[in-house]
């Protein structure tokens, strides 16, 4: 059976931790690593541009 991430009972808190999933590490991605690699990456999502974007950015939802 592959590893898996596990839930952890924390004493005095609400909520449980994970612990860190396979193959992966605790410590964050800078965010100028990621915006590069979202730049450079045409297929991803923040990469794409559509007819709409714009309009989209300024709109505010009606109830605001």
């Amino acid at each position: 059976m592959a590893e898996r991430q596990r839930i952890e009972r924390v004493p005095g808190r609400r909520r449980a931790k994970l612990t860190p999933a396979p193959g992966t590490t605790v410590e964050p991605t800078p965010a100028d690593e990621t915006a590069d690699a979202a730049a450079s990456d045409p297929v991803s999502p923040a990469a794409a541009s559509g007819p709409n974007d714009e309009r989209m950015r300024r709109d505010v939802p009606p109830h605001y």
